[in-house]
């Protein structure tokens, strides 16, 4: 999601479908969700503040998946703000269009689930969220390309992953070789 590739990739190609990565725009969510959290635990006792700077991942988790302890975690500090509790929502609101989303065959019907999160994300007045939906919405022929083509970038970005590692465990495994040869 770089505007200059975008702008490359269609001088290049002409007409190309270019289809965002679903990893790369729902960071954007969490990241609203996050800033929330920040900006509300400033206002809290330090115990909380540190608690919930740890415990923030309850804040992303599907909340089938919560343990008895972190649905503990997230009542106890949603419950602590209207602000934090409505970002909460708003990311739940999302994962479910998300969701919707991915069933849907009917590209409009994608379309107007988003659009609907973003009348709810406008509703609220959120600041972090208002800024990820600029960004959706920057990009929103890209983010539905996703849903209409269901192509993603998933598999290739794991193998380079593991191939950068791998690649640096050799290169750890050729300098451990290099002393040895030196002090041995």
């Amino acid at each position: 999601m770089n505007p200059s590739f975008k702008a490359a990739v269609k001088k290049a190609l002409n007409r190309p479908v270019i289809v965002a990565d679903r990893f790369h725009y729902c960071r954007y969510i969490h990241w609203a969700v996050d800033e929330v959290r920040r900006k509300v635990q400033k206002q809290w006792h330090a115990y909380d503040r540190k608690k919930a700077k740890r415990m923030r991942y309850v804040l992303h988790k599907s909340p089938e998946t919560l343990t008895p302890k972190e649905r503990w975690y997230l009542k106890r500090y949603i419950d602590m703000s209207q602000e934090l509790k409505e970002a909460y929502e708003l990311k739940e609101l999302y994962k479910k269009w998300q969701e919707s989303a991915k069933e849907e065959e009917n590209i409009s019907v994608v379309k107007a689930g988003l659009e609907a999160f973003y009348r709810k994300v406008e509703e609220t007045k959120n600041p972090a969220f208002l800024k990820a939906i600029k960004t959706f919405k920057n990009w929103q022929v890209e983010i539905l390309n996703s849903y209409a083509f269901g192509y993603s970038n998933g598999f290739w970005k794991g193998l380079t992953i593991l191939l950068k590692s791998l690649k640096e465990t050799l290169m750890v495994f050729e300098s451990m070789n290099i002393l040895k040869q030196r002090y041995y």
